[in-house]
């Protein structure tokens, strides 16, 4: 298995390695980077371009590593037996496969040989005892090994919001994305919007890069809503025009609600603008 890009997604050289590096060192992929740079797409790439099905886990502050291998349904197991339901006896019934599971049961095709030193796996439960915990789990008489068909190759995004525990980055390889420049923004842009005219392309990123350097702005707008602004430019036929001026900016951009998202930096950005006019 190797990654080399797809038609789809502007990957840089330093992404492809790291790509690959977690897939030969069977680690983790940790992606950091700001939002909106395309780390959740980057998956989604690498599953297409690896003819690999793609799962998804949304994690949470509340989020138990468990619930990505397995949950007991205990509340539909306790309406069930209310109602005599003989499928009480068996605790299986009441198992809900997670997205991890669901990853190492998936027929997925290549991969390579498979390591039985390094397979992925996990322990689930198979029958209740005849006794239950006070606090409702039930206490497990015996467990079945379910292992990955195809170890899954994972990447985990993160925008750098909560520190995470050094263990867990032992494990990791990483890669941070850093956030694209002129040129590379013009790749991806060709790359959604392709025959777009690069006059407008061109006012639109020096219009993208000037706010984004704008001292004391909370969001700076990200990759894909500059895309989601070209697509707003296009349907209302804006000119390039209309995104540029002689020297400094003179107005806020036109459609400014795809890239600005608060009303502090739409107001920070509307003093910016008056004070320039002043000292002109």
């Amino acid at each position: 298995m190797k990654f080399d890009g797809t038609e789809t997604y502007v990957a840089d050289e330093d992404l492809k390695i790291a790509v690959n590096a977690a897939i030969t060192l069977q680690r983790p992929l940790l992606i950091k980077g700001e939002p909106g740079t395309g780390k959740t797409m980057l998956a989604e790439e690498v599953a297409g371009a690896l003819g690999r099905p793609f799962f998804q886990w949304h994690i949470k502050s509340t989020t138990k590593a468990q619930q990505g291998l397995y949950e007991y349904d205990a509340v539909s197991r306790l309406q069930d037996s209310q109602l005599g339901d003989a499928r009480v006896q068996d605790i299986a019934n009441y198992i809900v496969k997670g997205v991890l599971w669901e990853a190492f049961d998936c027929e997925a095709p290549g991969g390579g040989p498979r390591r039985r030193d390094r397979q992925g796996r996990h322990r689930v439960p198979q029958r209740p005892a005849a006794r239950a915990r006070p606090h409702g789990v039930p206490r497990l008489r015996d467990a079945a090994t379910v292992k990955a068909r195809h170890r899954p190759v994972i990447l985990i995004t993160s925008n750098n919001e909560k520190e995470l525990p050094d263990a867990f980055l032992r494990r990791c390889f990483f890669h941070y994305i850093r956030f694209p420049d002129k040129e590379t923004m013009q790749a991806i842009v060709d790359v959604h919007y392709p025959g777009i005219r690069k006059q407008l392309v061109q006012a639109a990123l020096e219009c993208f890069f000037g706010i984004r350097e704008m001292p004391g702005l909370k969001k700076k707008p990200s990759t894909s809503e500059l895309l989601d602004w070209l697509k707003l430019l296009l349907a209302e036929d804006i000119p390039p025009e209309a995104l540029r001026s002689e020297g400094h900016q003179q107005a806020i951009p036109p459609l400014y609600g795809a890239l600005l998202k608060n009303e502090q930096d739409v107001h920070l950005f509307e003093q910016l603008l008056f004070l320039q006019r002043r000292g002109r």
